[in-house]
């Protein structure tokens, strides 16, 4: 062990902090710390080790500093970022590369000693006149093959209480496994704040991924998914690792899904953005283990899945009382949260976009003091809270909260789910062939259509491969064929299934409702579990009537007319074939290391829709496909 770092350390630490890194045996991490220490030259630093004292400590250091302020429900807090800072900043996000690597054109990078040069300019004396907080983490549950400990280096209180909240402590972690230990390290820094304590160099702002050092660099920025290295930032270290070793790591929910007689059959699911994911994991009468990053892993022929996180930084526009009771109730308890980006009013009380009551008439929010029909500079007016506004709480607060949430050994996969928004082509819950027809048709196929609230043109179809294109630090061709192998050599391999919340009619009318999906992922899990049967169709399996008609009685109380089903469930040809012809376009022009498979798989689906044509027409319904 180098003696130069741990100099460094014992001169510009206190006795305590240097004590707490002291015990931890790995010069790496030393030397981690002390470089950046002196590159970023903080005039104080707090370490630690995840105890309720050191926690209650940044809790209050970040109502001190103003990154944070009470609110009227115990334990509730709200943060405010830059009104520019309010999202993930794809322009200045990437990749960091060596001289001669391509990851595709779809994929952001960097050149890595320049980006390395770049940002450690940014960063140097960064932090003068502010606080370092030091912090261990552990990604997934701790004394797990799926553990990966982490270290977080940040001048934002905010940043280190929310992910105090979101991530498992570990300190114990980085002490057991000592000169051992492999992790993952986050350098972060708000940069210069203007007067209402947000980021102000918005022009400097940086988050770079450099997955050879395993290091995640953010600087000049607030947001979460910009500075909250262990989330998205993560996924990147975690998909390249991954797959040199044989694991996935992928943007998946993980729930429990409750059958008959007490059973209990786990899965996972992929959802773009504004595509159901949370009101999915958060199902009344399911369980949830994680709502967004998971693990997946081969353990004795079963696929095997943890979270990687203990807390959810969820998106609160649209949280009501009838539509997400769950998460309603865990927002308007007492406990450890903090909302961001939302309005204030004069009691200290919160208010979003499509929250249950009235909007107020004013308050202050992420612009400032805010009142109905307030405009920004560009004369766009200005909603209560911003649509990205987001809450950060711990699951344990969630009435919904599955047992096996830390459990080492993670839960065993009994099916994996895919869905994006689209109008016209998909059913509402279709059973993929097998793995490599579900990976191929359902996973690299997955599509969502924008929507005119968010993007301000309707209807463009984003091609998302498994809900992971952002987040990809490999090639996607590469990508894809790990997915491909992983289903290899198991006794029992999950089954893929996709589901399809947002079909539409030809008057663009919803062809479900919200609650729908209940019954979609109790036919699933009876499917999982050989208690139905299916028709098989041209694109997969979907369910028989009766076995709907059953499901939408005994868990909806209503009824399921058969013309439901037909329009629901009926098989459009033109539009398939049309999906087929994009997404190969797409693999043959966009991917230059595409799987043949994955064309092999699209044609053969193809001729199967082109002959249910000859003898059936356009438009099927599915019994003319039950035998």
């Amino acid at each position: 062990m180098s003696e130069k770092p741990l100099a460094i350390l014992k001169s510009r630490l206190d006795e305590r902090g240097y004590d707490k890194l002291s015990r931890i045996n790995n010069g790496l991490l030393h030397q981690f710390v002390a470089d950046y220490i002196k590159l970023c030259n903080p005039d104080e630093i707090f370490v630690s080790t995840g105890s309720s004292e050191d926690l209650e400590y940044i809790r209050e250091k970040a109502i001190k500093n103003g990154e944070e302020e009470r609110l009227s429900i115990t334990g509730h807090t709200v943060h405010f970022d830059n009104y520019h800072d309010q999202g993930r900043d794809k322009e200045h996000t990437g990749i960091l590369v060596p001289e001669g690597v391509e990851l595709g054109p779809a994929i952001k990078t960097k050149p890595r000693d320049e980006a390395l040069k770049e940002i450690h300019e940014i960063m140097k004396g960064i932090m003068v006149g502010k606080e370092l907080y030091i912090s261990f983490y552990c990604l997934g549950p701790a004394d797990s093959r799926f553990s990966i400990p982490a270290i977080q280096l940040t001048d934002s209180s905010y940043v280190a209480h929310s992910e105090n909240i979101l991530y498992r402590q570990g300190y114990g972690e980085f002490v057991k496994r000592g000169p051992e230990a492999t992790f993952y390290k986050f350098v972060h820094s708000q940069g210069e704040l203007d007067g209402r304590r947000t980021s102000k160099n918005l022009g400097k702002r940086r988050i770079y991924i450099d997955p050879e050092d395993n290091i995640v660099y953010s600087a000049n920025t607030q947001y979460g998914g910009n500075t909250i290295g262990l989330k998205k930032l993560a996924m990147r270290l975690a998909i390249n690792q991954g797959s040199m070793q044989g694991w996935l790591t992928e943007h998946m929910l993980v729930m429990g899904v409750h059958g008959p007689e007490g059973r209990v059959t786990y899965f996972t699911g992929a959802f773009p953005s504004l595509c159901g994911k949370t009101s999915t994991a958060m199902l009344e009468g399911e369980t949830i283990v994680g709502d967004d990053i998971a693990y997946l892993r081969k353990v004795n022929d079963e696929v095997r899945a943890v979270n990687v996180e203990k807390g959810m930084f969820g998106i609160i526009q649209g949280i009501n009382s009838k539509d997400d009771p769950i998460q309603w109730k865990s927002l308007h308890s007492p406990g450890e949260i903090i909302l961001s980006n939302v309005l204030i009013t004069e009691d200290e009380n919160a208010h979003w976009i499509e929250k249950d009551d009235d909007v107020p008439p004013k308050g202050h929010n992420h612009s400032g003091e805010w009142h109905i029909g307030k405009k920004d500079e560009k004369g766009k007016e200005i909603t209560c809270s911003h649509p990205n506004a987001r809450f950060t709480i711990a699951l344990e607060l969630c009435e919904n909260l599955d047992p096996k949430l830390d459990a080492p050994e993670g839960v065993v996969i009994g099916a994996i789910v895919y869905g994006g928004r689209d109008s016209d082509t998909w059913v509402p819950v279709e059973e993929a062939l097998d793995w490599e027809h579900g990976i191929i048709t359902k996973g690299a196929s997955l599509e969502s259509e924008t929507t005119a609230a968010t993007l301000g043109k309707e209807g463009i179809r984003v091609f998302n491969p498994m809900s992971n294109l952002d987040f990809l630090s490999i090639p996607i061709g590469r990508y894809i064929q790990n997915n491909l192998d992983f289903g290899k050599d198991l006794n029992k391999t999950p089954r893929i299934f996709s589901v399809n919340y947002f079909l539409k009619d030809e008057n663009a009318n919803f062809l479900n409702e919200k609650t729908d999906k209940k019954v979609w992922y109790k036919w699933m899990e009876l499917r999982v579990n050989d208690g139905v049967e299916a028709i098989e169709t041209p694109t997969g399996r979907v369910p028989k009537y009766g076995d709907l008609k059953k499901l939408f009685g005994d868990v909806l109380g209503k009824d399921y007319p058969k013309s439901d089903y037909e329009e629901q469930f009926m098989i459009r040809v033109p539009e398939n074939l049309a999906k087929i012809d994009r997404i190969k376009e797409i693999y043959g022009t966009r991917v230059s290391d595409t799987p043949q498979v994955v064309f092999k798989v699209l044609e053969e689906q193809r001729a199967k829709l082109l002959g249910a044509r000859e003898r059936f027409g356009n438009y099927i319904s599915p019994d003319k496909f039950a035998r």
